[in-house]
């Protein structure tokens, strides 16, 4: 019984595929429809995000560094610090309706190093805010498609070794690449 059962329902799905195909050769017009368009929209997002020529776009957000340099102790921008600091201005665009601004995004992206450790990997320390311009609005958000500009400094261990930066697609995403700085005063 159950193999009688079996045999009806194959018999009866190839003959509804066989429909499916005369319906198909019976209209040479049409175009056929995927069912699914994810995979499709996801390789079209992939090739949309990237770390180039000192910009990052992932998803939800775009990055733009806009200026680096040292800053040794005691000079504007790193007053109060006790190393000298790599300073980094940027401008980040909210390309989504997420409550963005400017310090996460930049943390959400990017891992900075200085490989001067040949036994492990040496990410640099948060230093003081180099530029009191963004004191008041380091935390604000950024509007759908709006852009602002922000500053952030990494403690130096040396400096000579160059400051690596690696973006990723967002915190735990995927690494979308790396930037080497050299150091300059």
């Amino acid at each position: 019984m159950k193999k009688l059962i079996f045999s009806a329902a194959l018999i009866l799905s190839l003959g509804l595929a066989g429909c499916g195909e005369e319906k198909a050769k019976e209209e040479p017009g049409e175009k056929e429809t995927p069912v699914s368009t994810d995979k499709v929209e996801k390789e079209e997002t992939s090739k949309d995000v990237y770390f180039k020529d000192n910009e990052v776009k992932i998803e939800d957000l775009k990055i733009n560094i806009t200026e680096t340099k040292v800053i040794p102790v005691g000079e504007k921008g790193n007053e109060y610090g006790d190393k000298p600091v790599f300073a980094i201005w940027f401008n980040t665009t909210n390309l989504s309706d997420k409550d963005i601004d400017p310090g996460s995004a930049w943390f959400a992206v990017f891992t900075v190093i200085q490989d001067n450790n040949p036994n492990a990997v040496n990410e640099l320390e948060v230093g003081a805010l180099p530029d009191d311009r963004f004191l008041d609005t380091q935390l604000e958000t950024i509007k759908k498609g709006g852009t602002v500009e922000h500053a952030i400094a990494y403690e130096l261990d040396d400096l000579e070794t160059p400051v690596t930066l690696v973006a990723n697609q967002g915190i735990g995403g995927k690494e979308l690449g790396k930037q080497d700085y050299q150091i300059k005063q």
